[in-house]
């Protein structure tokens, strides 16, 4: 393909840019991304132009660029790439085009008014791939070019969604050209805290890094300028003079050909002072021969930066319109702007040498008239955030509110980070003693789920200081503990609860600490006395009867206390009955209701889930995967409400299944961080399922991948980690090692009275390690099994313990005891299937009979237990032979 203008030593380039728009626009519509990288002035725009030809006709293309004085607006480049094809769907259209993400995601392009809760940034970006990825299916016929022009300014949100969405291009039939200078994006990415906003290595990725012209290619480059009769020793110093870099030196030509100055040798000396004129003080110094108002218009659009507004530059230029027309005229015959209105400046290298110029009152002033445009013109605070970060503090209070009101509005359409700009500028004004207080109380709350260290400094600091009311330091007390919490921190959670609740008077904010406190002090992986604060949690919720949420929180925490502990099930069932209304979570407790947060339903339906009430709990859980979906909560949420639904599964015996919701529960995970609690959450029972269908190696690569073992985190994981880790351990044969894990494991669930043998089957899994070594110390241990297991009252509990039991039974004995085993694990449609073909499997061993062993095979079979199913058949196997 010719290139439309000549373009100097970039035939590689051209060349990976046809292969992809080929792929592209082949029979198999293959997607990838493109990256061009280099310097400034480098030739990457002129090379976006050239794929924008190659693509005419052939593609739909949309592009955007980022700018220098725009990398706090959040969405800038994406709503620029989305924003001019979907306003030509009418606004019913859209809304189908954008299915159940319209609320999550139409906010952040600005096609609509936010409502319902604050959503999670990897909703809002999932929402995005979805909308491309139906933008995409309806462009079939021409697919879709997207193409990024100066990604290193990209705004962080914009940033964050290219990189996740170029990471499944291989999926899409579309291509993605991303320009940018190196050094910058790697300063952008150090200094955003947002994490993975750089694209990642995967298929269909080609990054090309652009090149100084050689001393022949600048020489090409003038002479088709100038003429042939350029001579060597003018081209070499053009190319001395500029580097190779190809803006420069056409810049340095265009002078040359202004001053009408002779190519040949004699004139050379010249070219360093014309040179200079191009970039930095040169160009300043240039501007300001254009005269006063021409400078000071430049001015006024280098503060505008992008879609400069001929209008609103005269505004805060403060001159009128003719002499607006007059200066945008002298500014493009000097190269310096471009096209007429919106206006834009020729090189970025021109706006960011005009931007840098402004003295800094005087630059400070410019920022404040386009505040004060902005916000007259209507289009709200977070609009005109930009510029109101840039401006100096003066203790303006108006200026404090309007910097308060744009992090809400930030944050509601997903933009934590550009909040948290906004109310740190606003701290810096600052505001007044009786309001910063709840300033730092609204900094903490924006930054809960990007940065939980930072949440705990802020609300600590506006706990420390006078200005918050009873209502706000309760929930600044709350949100604080759960910061806590998910910084690995649960102790320093239930401190700070009950401090809180010393200084609170009776009444449902009391209650709120009270049953926080309870929350993280029994959610601690190691508890000082566990006993007193069950007797504690007992005596305050036994009598409740769930009359308002602070009531049910109690009874939600006492139940799932209660089913630790292996009390009474049907005294649990009761417990959860009455911490939910109509069997669903209250007003103000589900699963999005920041008030009290998203564990008090979780451990609702995990106690359902241990009480053999699975139906309740796949229920509960179905509800939180379409709550969190709802309202974009697409990030840890989601990942632990898949993790939910694949302890579900799990329970239920539908191994494969819960091996799906885990692994899936696991991918979500990854996408937000490492080392977080849904991790080791999802690992651990993902080992456990794995274990069930008999792939001991992948549930050592499992444990491996996640470092799923000693030191466990400060939180309880679930089920047991211990416990899992010496099943595994046990499974590999390492018998002495699984032997002292699950020892540890017994001593610290005895010391805090957690006999529930289900959640933590430590004594059956240490028994069957001692059969051979020590029997009798085995036998004890299953016989305290069963009387934990009978107690509680569970089918699962009771079947799994008489099984173990029976290992150490005398043959008649344990044929029995088997037999009561499997009537116990088949009576209801709720104990899990993979529990009962292992007592079926025993039973039928011990009888010798192939019918049972018929039966547990199938059963194993069907519910994706391969190792037991491969047991079965073999015990049929040597059944037959004995014959």
């Amino acid at each position: 393909m010719k290139p439309s203008r000549p373009l100097y030593e970039r035939e590689p380039e051209l060349a990976a840019a046809a292969q992809a728009v080929d792929a592209l626009c082949g029979a198999q519509a293959s997607g990838g991304l493109l990256v061009f990288s280099g310097e400034a002035g480098i030739g990457k725009t002129a090379l976006l132009a050239e794929v924008r030809t190659m693509a005419a006709g052939r593609c739909t293309v949309w592009s955007a660029r980022g700018g220098e004085t725009v990398t706090s607006v959040p969405f800038h480049v994406v709503r620029q790439l989305l924003q001019p094809a979907l306003d030509q769907f009418p606004e019913d259209e859209t809304r189908v085009l954008f299915g159940d993400w319209y609320e999550i995601t139409a906010p952040a392009l600005g096609l609509a008014e936010p409502t319902g809760p604050q959503p999670d940034p990897q909703g809002v970006r999932d929402g995005l791939d979805f909308v491309v990825g139906r933008l995409a299916s309806r462009l079939s016929h021409r697919p879709l070019l997207l193409m990024v022009d100066d990604a290193h300014w990209a705004d962080g949100e914009s940033l964050a969604w290219l990189a996740s969405f170029t990471a499944r291009l291989s999926e899409l039939p579309v291509l993605v050209v991303q320009a940018h200078r190196p050094q910058e994006l790697a300063e952008r990415n150090a200094a955003l805290s947002a994490a993975h906003t750089e694209p990642p290595g995967h298929k269909g990725l080609v990054r090309v890094a652009l090149r100084a012209l050689t001393p022949d290619a600048t020489a090409e480059l003038v002479r088709a300028a100038l003429g042939e009769h350029a001579d060597d020793p003018f081209c070499r110093e053009v190319w001395a003079v500029t580097g190779g870099n190809p803006y420069e030196a056409v810049e340095l030509v265009a002078k040359v050909q202004d001053r009408e100055l002779p190519p040949v040798e004699e004139s050379a000396g010249m070219l360093r002072e014309l040179g200079a004129s191009a970039r930095g003080s040169g160009l300043v110094a240039r501007l300001e021969r254009l005269g006063t108002n021409a400078n000071r218009f430049a001015w006024a659009a280098a503060v505008l930066g992008t879609d400069i507004s001929q209008e609103v530059a005269a505004t805060l230029a403060g001159m009128s319109s003719a002499e607006a027309a007059d200066c945008t005229a002298r500014l493009r015959d000097a190269r310096i702007v471009s096209g007429f209105d919106p206006l834009e400046f020729v090189h970025p290298l021109i706006a960011t040498a005009v931007y840098r110029s402004i003295p800094p009152a005087n630059r400070t002033a410019f920022h404040g008239r386009a505040a004060w445009a902005i916000t007259r013109a209507g289009l709200g605070a977070a609009a005109a955030s930009r510029h109101l970060l840039e401006v100096h503090p003066d203790d303006d209070q108006e200026l404090v509110a309007q910097l308060r009101e744009a992090a809400g509005q930030h944050l509601a359409v997903g933009a934590p980070e550009a909040a948290r700009r906004c109310l740190e500028r606003a701290l810096e004004e600052p505001p007044r003693p009786q309001d910063k207080a709840a300033v730092l109380y609204e900094l903490g709350c924006a930054t809960l789920l990007s940065s939980p260290p930072t949440t705990v400094q802020h609300l600590r600091a506006a706990l420390d200081m006078p200005g918050l009311g009873d209502d706000l330091r309760i929930d600044a007390t709350f949100r604080l503990a759960a910061a806590l919490a998910h910084n690995n921190q649960l102790k320093e959670a239930a401190i700070s609860l009950a401090a809180e609740a010393s200084r609170t008077a009776p009444g449902p904010g009391l209650m709120r600490l009270q049953a926080g406190h309870f929350l993280w002090e029994g959610m601690q992986a190691v508890e000082d006395d566990g006993p007193a604060r069950s007797r504690r949690l007992s005596r305050n919720a036994d009598h409740l009867a769930g009359r308002d949420n602070a009531e049910r929180a109690l009874l939600t925490l006492r139940a799932f206390d209660a089913m630790l502990r292996g009390e009474n099930a049907q005294l649990v069932v009761d417990l959860c009955e009455r911490a939910l209304v109509n069997g669903h979570p209250a007003r103000g407790l589900g699963w999005t209701d920041t008030e009290w947060g998203f564990e008090l339903p979780t451990l609702v339906g995990i106690t359902y889930a241990f009480t053999d009430q699975l139906d309740r709990a796949e229920e509960l859980f179905g509800e939180a995967v379409r709550a969190f979906e709802i309202s974009g909560w697409s990030g840890a949420h989601l990942a632990f409400a898949h993790t939910l639904l694949g302890l579900v599964h799990r329970r239920r015996g539908r191994l494969a299944e819960a091996e799906g919701f885990l692994r899936e529960g696991l991918r979500l995970a990854d996408r937000v961080g490492s080392g977080l609690p849904v991790h080791w959450d999802a690992a651990c029972l993902l080992i456990d399922t794995l274990l069930a269908r008999g792939r001991i190696s992948e549930a050592r690569l499992v444990a491996d991948r996640y470092d799923f073992g000693a030191p466990y985190p400060s939180a309880m994981v679930l089920p047991d980690g211990p416990c899992v880790r010496g099943r595994l351990l046990l499974a590999e044969g390492r018998t002495e090692e699984a032997i002292a894990e699950l020892e540890a494991a017994g001593v610290a669930l005895e010391a805090r009275e957690r006999f529930n043998v289900v959640w933590a089957p430590w004594a059956c899994d240490l028994a069957r390690a001692l059969v051979d070594v020590d029997p009798a110390r085995g036998a004890r241990l299953a016989a305290g099994a069963r009387v934990h297991a009978e107690r509680f009252g569970t089918d699962t509990a009771i079947g799994e313990a008489l099984r173990c039991v029976a290992l150490f039974a005398p043959p008649e004995e344990s044929e029995h005891l088997l037999s009561e085993a499997v009537r116990h694990l088949e009576r209801t449609p709720t104990t899990s299937v993979y529990e009962h073909v292992l007592a079926r499997l025993d039973h039928g061993i011990a009888i010798g009979s192939a019918r049972e062993l018929a039966k547990a095979q199938k059963m194993a079979t069907a519910c994706g237990a391969e190792g037991l199913a491969a047991r079965a058949q073999q015990a049929r196997a040597s059944l037959r032979s004995s014959e």
